[in-house]
């Protein structure tokens, strides 16, 4: 099963594409197989990240992808034009060139002459950098993941639904600043930047760990006057309401993504996302094959023979249904139109009523003699009356012979 793509990025669903792209540089840096020779395990890493990125950075996928997840961008990022390394490339090296034209290396090959492939790739391989700059301020709430149960009636036409949810708001009473004055100041640990470094020179070159500052969070401020109300953290548990519009034709397992309708972020932080799961409760009457419905219906042997007119329900209501004549048991009649519609076009799918013939648990003494009655025709029973035929007719033989 394939991971998710935010997660092997490690970042938010709502990251913006500058977190992305850092996010990205750090993974692939940290998994390319210059630093790790002969490691298949890394190498299949670097492949994840590269596909991951692939589709994170392109708005168009990524907006397929939040809202189907990975059926929305195909099989794989590779299924938009590519080669077994995916993101369109057809061997490893195509990457290499593409990360040199990304981030300012130049170049069409995996090195170039002086420095190491990682300074080729990322311009220096860190050495000495420049200061980020102040961090955003607050810090990025959590996405929240919920479950929406649905029933085949509401996924055949799509359905609004209003829940209530439990999650992190801003506090009233500081606005969500975190201070009962609403300031702060410049941490001093960090100096503002939000982040530590620690610098160490290896084989490849100079190599900076970054990390988010122990004493502001990686904010770069501080809060001033904490507010009693919410110790500081700019944020509260409360209920909201929200509104959720669930297309027709979506499937168990499926999931929507609301932006920032997720848990606050501490201090004036941006919210996270709501991750709504949609969980499919089974019908009572039918069963769903893709955007059709299937229909089981038993009617007894004279309708089958005759033929009929009879009422079955649909996801709209009853129709009248026709039995030809002579239908066979299992036999599949379809009724257009009265299926799921479908979750990328127009239109709906079919329902079939599938037809089996009803045998009784019980029969009265009459009923009883007039199924003898009927046992007797060959074309109502045919094996019964070849077997009381291959009775006289052996009775017939012991008479000739005895």
């Amino acid at each position: 099963m394939k991971k998710d793509y935010y997660e092997v990025l490690g970042v938010g669903r709502s990251a913006d594409k500058d977190e992305i792209k850092k996010a990205y540089r750090k993974l692939a840096l940290k998994y390319h197989p210059d630093k790790n020779p002969d490691n298949k395990e890394a190498e299949e890493q670097f492949k994840e990240v590269n596909e991951a990125y692939e589709v994170l950075s392109n708005d168009d996928k990524r907006r397929r992808y939040d809202q189907f997840g990975h059926a929305g961008v195909g099989s794989s990022a590779a299924s938009s034009g590519g080669g077994q390394y995916g993101a369109g490339y057809g061997d490893i090296n195509d990457i290499f060139s593409a990360f040199n034209d990304m981030f300012g290396g130049g170049g069409g090959g995996r090195t170039r002459g002086g420095g190491s492939p990682f300074e080729d790739m990322f311009g220096g391989g860190f050495s000495g950098g420049g200061r980020r700059g102040r961090a955003s301020t607050g810090i990025h709430g959590t996405d929240l993941k919920i479950r929406l149960k649905l029933t085949l009636e509401e996924i055949a036409k799509g359905v609004e639904k209003t829940l209530k949810i439990k999650k992190q708001i801003a506090c009233q009473e500081c606005g969500g600043s975190g201070s009962k004055t609403g300031k702060s100041e410049t941490c001093q640990t960090c100096h503002g930047t939000g982040e530590v470094r620690q610098a160490s020179k290896t084989m490849f070159g100079q190599f900076v760990n970054i990390a988010a500052c122990p004493t502001c969070g990686g904010e770069g401020q501080v809060v001033k006057d904490r507010c009693t109300s919410c110790y500081g953290e700019g944020i509260k548990q409360g209920e909201v309401t929200v509104k959720i519009n669930v297309p027709a034709g979506v499937q168990d397992g499926n999931y929507l993504t609301l932006r920032g309708q997720g848990n606050a972020g501490p201090r004036g932080g941006a919210s996270g996302d709501l991750i709504v799961v949609l969980e499919e409760i089974p019908h009572d009457l039918f069963k769903r094959d893709g955007d059709d419905i299937i229909y089981d219906l038993s009617i007894g042997f004279p309708d089958l023979v005759m033929g009929t007119k009879i009422d079955v329900p649909t996801l709209e209501g009853h129709v009248k249904l026709t039995i030809p004549p002579v239908t066979q048991p299992n036999t599949m009649l379809r009724i257009t139109g009265k299926g799921i519609g479908h979750l990328k076009g127009s239109g709906f799918g079919d329902q079939y009523v599938r037809v089996n013939v009803f045998v009784p648990k019980e029969v009265s003494a009459r009923e009883k003699e007039m199924l003898k009655e009927l046992k007797k025709s060959p074309g109502i029973c045919p094996t019964s009356s070849d077997s009381e035929s291959e009775k006289s007719f052996f009775e017939k033989a012991k008479d000739i012979f005895s």
